[in-house]
């Protein structure tokens, strides 16, 4: 791994946060906004990951926000130091993300274009455009893959599925809440936080988040997963790996990210946070039937996506791509060593082919790709997580 440093001049003190609660409970009992309002955003859909219920952790109905909803994202713009390559420059009325759009002729598999553009941008500075160029041209399909490995990780510990389970959404709207979730982390991935559409998914996962009291060390530790899980997916699966400048922007990106939640004490480079998710592990990683609820449900959701006959294969295969010291923490045994390895050998044989022949759309934007609980893809970004956190667009 490489570790990139965070960039001085953004440094902690010098952002304003959100003050994160240290107990994942509810602050209020029920009084919770709900019932129908007005439907806003633009109608999309996403790729990203096998997430839990609402944004990167979930909320409990009948519970009212801790803080002013959204508060976090909206007041960013003037807590960013000047001269921070983060500074926003006004949020777009649309989706279209800044700079050139990329077509290809259908017998190409991609084109060089798009890694001159990566490789003559700032790290730090454009490393918005960078993710955005990484997910909707170079990987799209790999980028899914692993924030789906990433955030069913995240079921290993005991304080994050405890909460999760209490949510209940799992095994009520699983399907719902997996895509309201992915919707909303693909908006700001694909829009980066100074386009309309990403700025307000943000905003809308603060929102959420706010009904709760959850840990910064949870917030830090689901946030790892996704800074982690990609590169180390690119190394084993992608067509190629990460270049360490584009490492070095997706640390930078998902950084930033976590300060604009309102994280804090973010570890300053790589090296750091993985030795903070280890001592975390070390602590969380416990056997948990709340663990395995969460985890097993999550299964569920992914065998509904195939043909009955074929969902049996969905557990070995699913659990065969995932860390193994993340099964004894939900409570699964190893899947059979035939099966992992011929998952594997699969993904290996696509890396190869994908180097040469690649069908996916280019660019892969969200608009447009599979949405099981939004056929059309119409939904408002604000009325995306659980019915009590639904509101007007601003």
């Amino acid at each position: 791994m490489i570790a990139s440093p965070v960039w001085e001049s953004c440094s902690h003190n010098k952002v304003r946060r959100h003050d994160v609660r240290d107990k994942a409970t509810p602050r209020r009992p029920p009084g919770a906004p709900s019932g129908p309002s007005k439907a806003a955003g633009s109608g999309t859909t996403a790729r990203t990951g096998l997430p839990s219920p609402q944004g990167l952790l979930p909320c409990l109905p009948g519970v009212t926000p801790m803080n002013d909803p959204a508060s976090i994202a909206h007041s960013q713009a003037d807590a960013v130091p000047a001269g921070c390559p983060f500074k926003a420059h006004g949020a777009r009325p649309d989706t279209r993300v800044p700079g050139p759009v990329y077509r290809k002729p259908f017998w190409k598999p991609r084109l060089t274009e798009v890694r001159r553009e990566i490789a003559s941008l700032d790290a730090r500075r454009d490393c918005q455009r960078i993710v955005h160029l990484l997910t909707n041209y170079e990987f799209p399909f790999d980028v899914q893959r692993a924030t789906e490995v990433a955030l069913f990780h995240t079921y290993g510990s005991r304080s994050v599925s405890t909460l999760l389970d209490r949510t209940g959404e799992f095994s009520k709207r699983g399907q719902k809440r997996y895509d309201d979730t992915r919707l909303l982390i693909a908006q700001f991935m694909e829009c980066g936080w100074d386009v309309e559409a990403g700025r307000r998914s943000l905003e809308q996962m603060n929102h959420i988040h706010s009904f709760f009291r959850i840990p910064n060390e949870d917030f830090l530790f689901v946030l790892w997963t996704f800074i982690d899980f990609p590169i180390q997916w690119m190394d084993d699966f992608g067509w190629r790996a990460f270049t360490a400048h584009e490492r070095e922007a997706w640390f930078h990106y998902w950084c930033e990210i976590g300060r604009r939640m309102g994280l804090k004490d973010i570890p300053e480079d790589r090296a750091a946070f993985d030795a903070y998710v280890r001592d975390y592990e070390a602590r969380e990683f416990v056997p948990s039937e709340a663990s395995h609820r969460v985890a097993q449900a999550t299964v569920d959701i992914l065998a509904g996506w195939v043909p009955r006959p074929l969902r049996p294969l969905v557990p070995p295969i699913s659990l065969g791509l995932v860390p193994p010291r993340l099964l004894p923490a939900i409570q699964f045994e190893p899947p059979p060593t035939w099966v992992t390895g011929l998952t594997r050998a699969a993904l290996k044989l696509r890396k190869h082919v994908k180097r040469y022949v690649s069908l996916e759309r280019y660019p892969t934007p969200i608009e447009g790709s599979l949405n099981r609980t939004y056929p059309g893809n119409t939904y408002g970004i604000e009325h995306l997580g659980p019915e009590y956190a639904h509101r007007d667009a601003k």
